[in-house]
């Protein structure tokens, strides 16, 4: 019995070594020709150069400009050659004064750790043709590397600065979101560079690199070249530059977007900046200049500049009365003002606009009707229908970090106040103040959909795949009012813009807006004129619009930032922006008046 016992354990024994060698020899093949792999496979990543950006028309709006980079080799700090250091800086002052012996001193010192051993970047991109010359100088130096590199550049300069942004140097914080970023110089910082980076960037060209266990390469297995990837956009680049010659120093903002479709032909944030300054590190001069600005150029106006709407709201809140219950026959009687609790609100029209209806309202912006229809409905019911427009809501436009502006309502006031919601606040909302915000972007969408019924995201890549569109499911019938009374405002006698875009060649469907910068006390019997008030008073000038009325294709959103009465201050530019369009073949001339 012992003697079986005996056997079976020395049986089991050799099945566990023979097991072992099997796992050994044949199992861990395919693992150790793995790690075999990796220690005589290299891998070398290639970026293709940045895509460009083009208008509609293939206008060139963002290129890259080639030239050269100078690095230079690690470690010439010790005695024996920090002299040659030294007189690297000097030829690098003498030949490009731009860069200093201090600057670059102190960057070489920065870079040159115990631990690097890569070459390091001390001047990042020189134009080939003004270092063409001083080629063979540099080239001739052991301790200097000369590389090709390239910069991004934008031709138009300041116009369209804000929809296309800016370019930057790939930093430490990019790669730890993004470790595919080390192998990028740069990344896009603000509006398209930055919405479609991942698409600029391009693909990364791969070649796999065969080596021996001293790293000598002894030949190529695989080589994926990189590709680069263009954006063209729905811009028109001389509709763009037309705006912004024709806006002039006025700080605003200003969109023409295709109704149907969301494509944006022209947006232009004012006053504009030169994007062209932030490629290789703004100076600390121009930075200042920008962010000292009291008219903000830094900000994107189209989807961050957050204002109160004004009457251009009236056709939403006119919606929602609609939408519940109020007659489309309803009338009102306006003496130009209306007490309530003890406060009273006026309407612009200090002796008021007597009977009016909902054409009327909207026609001669009449305050009143619109204090008086908001208390029978209340704010959420305006809420509910104003979100239909997209008030609220950021639009989905392709540019980064958009703003949602507000909507409010009693639980939205409960959240962001903890106060209760009172009357007062839903009559001045229902003229577009109070806690109500709007951009320039929402605006334009909210009138392409007044339009055509049809809610739209603007977009600006020219691809069929931007095209999203919502039916708002609202009556026909309704939004047929508004358009009336939108037509009444730039048509009829009355019309709050009628006099200010009779330079159209077009019939154009458009409404007026005034948003308050600062209250004016209920005290004041009369109200202050805007021209009497400090400029950073006055209220901002809205004219939003659409074209041609009988068939839409276009709207055109103008803000100016305190420019008082929106009729004239935004009518006379929204007349000519239509009167290029047609000039540009976007509208058929037999749709004039």
């Amino acid at each position: 019995m012992r003697v079986l016992v005996v056997i079976y354990f020395a049986i089991a024994i050799c099945i566990l070594i023979l097991a072992r060698v099997f796992s050994l020899s044949i199992g861990s093949n395919e693992y150790y020709e793995r790690l075999s792999n990796k220690n005589y496979l290299k891998r070398e990543y290639t970026p293709p150069p940045r895509g460009a950006i083009l208008d509609r028309n293939g206008e060139y709006l963002a290129i890259n400009n080639i030239g050269f980079r100078i690095t230079v080799k690690p470690h010439l700090r010790d005695p024996n050659t920090i002299e040659d250091l030294h007189n690297i800086f000097k030829m690098i002052e003498k030949y490009f004064p731009k860069y200093t012996y201090k600057d670059l001193e102190k960057k070489y010192e920065k870079e040159d750790g115990i631990y690097n051993h890569e070459d390091i970047v001390l001047v990042e991109h020189i134009p080939y043709d003004d270092f063409f010359k001083y080629y063979p100088i540099f080239n001739s130096n052991d301790y200097i590397d000369i590389k090709s590199s390239t910069s991004r550049f934008y031709p138009y300069g300041v116009v369209g600065a804000h929809f296309l942004g800016y370019t930057g140097r790939v930093s430490v914080p990019d790669i730890d979101k993004d470790e595919n970023q080390k192998h990028f110089e740069t990344i896009g910082r603000s509006g398209i560079e930055k919405f479609y980076n991942s698409k600029l960037q391009g693909t990364l060209g791969v070649k796999t690199i065969k080596v021996n266990s001293v790293y000598k390469i002894v030949g190529i297995a695989g080589d994926t070249p990189p590709i680069a990837h263009d954006i063209h956009t729905t811009v028109d680049i001389r509709l763009q530059q037309y705006i912004h010659e024709r806006f002039g120093d006025q700080a605003g903002a200003v969109i023409v977007m295709d109704v149907h479709n969301g494509e944006i032909l022209a947006g232009g944030s004012f006053p504009e900046f030169d994007n062209n300054i932030f490629v290789n590190g703004v100076s600390h001069d121009d930075w200042e200049t920008i962010i000292n600005d009291f008219n903000h150029p830094f900000t994107n106006k189209l989807i961050n500049g957050k204002y109160p709407p004004g009457s251009v709201i009236k056709m939403g809140v006119a919606m929602s009365l609609l939408e519940n219950g109020i007659s489309p026959d309803t009338k009102v009687y306006c003496t130009g003002s209306m007490p309530l609790g003890n406060r009273n609100f006026r309407c612009w029209k200090t002796d008021g606009h007597g009977e009016t209806g909902f054409v009327k309202a909207i026609r001669e912006s009449c305050d009143d009707f619109f204090y008086k229809g908001s208390l029978k409905i209340g704010i959420d019911a305006m809420h509910d229908t104003l979100a239909k427009f997209g008030i609220g809501e950021q639009t989905g436009v392709d540019q980064p970090n958009e703003s949602s502006g507000i909507n409010p309502s009693k639980s939205w006031k409960l959240k962001a106040y903890k106060a209760p919601w009172y009357q007062g606040e839903t009559v001045v909302s229902a003229i577009g103040q109070g806690f109500l915000t709007v951009t320039p972007m929402q605006i334009v969408r909210y009138t392409g959909t007044l339009a055509t019924g049809k809610l739209v995201t603007p977009h600006f890549l020219k691809d069929t795949k931007a095209v999203q569109i919502k039916d708002v499911n609202i009556p026909l019938s309704y939004l047929a009012l508004a358009r009336q009374g939108m037509y009444e405002v730039a048509n009829s006698g009355g019309g709050t813009a009628v006099n200010n875009v009779r330079n159209s060649l077009l019939k154009i469907a458009a409404k007026t807006g005034t948003a308050q910068v600062i209250g004016i006390p209920q005290s004041e019997k009369k109200r202050m004129q805007e021209h009497e008030m400090e400029y950073y008073q006055r209220s901002h000038a809205w004219l939003t619009s659409f074209a041609p009325y009988d068939k839409p294709k276009y709207a055109v959103t103008v803000l100016v930032e305190h420019g008082g009465h929106g009729g004239s201050a935004a009518g006379e530019i929204t007349g000519d922006i239509y009167n290029k369009l047609i000039e540009l073949g976007y509208i058929d001339n037999n749709t004039t008046k």
